[in-house]
């Protein structure tokens, strides 16, 4: 029995917190890589069932899974520019709010539209400094060439990605840009339409940044590079039944890459899990190298609960299992363990929403 747990509470609160953050903004639910790995259609009925009814995927697949599932008035937005003939179909195919990127993949998504006798919604992707794609804020002609020859586009919005820094200057000169970039689009008449800049961390760290709308993906399931006070709760409970316990004799030694010797007879649990299963893998959530190694020396000893006990793994976090040290528990073989796991990572394991 090997489970990754989606508790539905902590997702209907973190959903609340970022409602509240987001104000009159309205919220884009980022479900790439299967919702976060909470698994898209299900992570998304939560959502809608809390008044979140806007999704972003980066794959064609996940816009059809939302159709056949049943959504199908939401608007589905395209976070990916493609210039692939079969994608474009299939997006055109499930009405799905595509991104132009640049003028060659307008002109390809406009060729397609076009040739289907049909007009294609579309949100323009700036590039302010990430880097990922977009018009580069920079060339406001391509981006009004955009708005002038995509005669099968309708251009229903415009967005770009504020960097994941900590120093709100960098941002702010971000937002400078872009908003010096919509007036000119506005003085050569024409409409912006949904304008969104935000995704988690902008949300979280800079307030103020909503315009129409924000993207929240990571935040969902309370797994972002977090702030101070934020009110998020994090999602992701595994869970596994301990295979056996044994007791290993002082001084021995445990662990394959670093060797750990035992300075009391030990009583183990071994667990039918490890990293390749996404145990101990987590995000990057410190703040520059100085926070960095803080998190890292203060770090605790990843650990396990076992009937609500802490029970710390001894030496490395094997491939496919890991020992902890139940010394001090009641436990025997078939008691579950339950540990912090990140969706994203998790696999090998059964979802269930609880």
């Amino acid at each position: 029995m090997k489970k990754l747990i989606i508790e539905k509470a902590a997702v209907k609160h973190n959903a609340a917190v970022l409602k509240e953050r987001a104000g009159k903004s309205a919220i884009y639910a980022v479900l790439s890589g299967d919702g976060g790995g909470a698994g898209l259609v299900e992570l998304a009925r939560l959502l809608r069932g809390e008044g979140i009814g806007r999704f972003a995927v980066s794959e064609p697949a996940e816009a059809a899974a939302l159709r056949k599932a049943g959504f199908v008035d939401e608007e589905i937005l395209m976070l990916r520019a493609t210039t692939d003939p079969e994608e474009l179909e299939q997006l055109v195919d499930l009405n799905v709010v595509c991104t132009v990127s640049s003028i060659e993949t307008g002109a390809a998504l406009n060729g397609v539209a076009e040739a289907r006798s049909t007009v294609v919604e579309a949100h323009l992707q700036v590039d302010t400094g990430l880097g990922f794609g977009g018009f580069l804020v920079d060339e406001p002609d391509k981006i009004l060439l955009a708005y002038r020859s995509l005669s099968n586009v309708a251009i229903s919005g415009i967005y770009t990605q504020i960097q994941g820094t900590t120093k709100q200057e960098r941002a702010q000169a971000q937002l400078a840009l872009f908003d010096e970039m919509l007036s000119l689009i506005h003085k050569e008449g024409f409409e912006t339409g949904t304008v969104h800049v935000a995704g988690s961390y902008a949300l979280l760290h800079f307030p103020g940044v909503g315009r129409d709308a924000v993207r929240a993906g990571s935040a969902i399931l309370g797994r972002c590079r977090r702030a101070r006070g934020d009110g998020l709760q994090t999602v992701g409970t595994g869970e596994t039944a301990i295979s056996e316990t044994h007791w290993l004799p002082k001084g021995h030694t445990v662990g394959t890459q670093k060797l750990v010797h035992l300075r009391r007879p030990t009583r183990v649990a071994v667990l039918p899990v490890g990293y390749q299963n996404g145990l101990g893998v987590e995000r990057h959530r410190a703040e520059g190298l100085w926070q960095r190694l803080r998190a890292a020396l203060g770090r605790r000893r990843f650990a396990v609960r076992i009937e609500g006990q802490r029970a710390p793994v001894i030496g490395d976090i094997g491939a496919m299992q890991t020992l902890v040290d139940v010394t001090d528990l009641k436990c025997s073989a078939g008691d579950v363990a339950q540990f912090d796991i990140d969706p994203a990572f998790a696999k090998g394991l059964t979802r269930e929403y609880r």
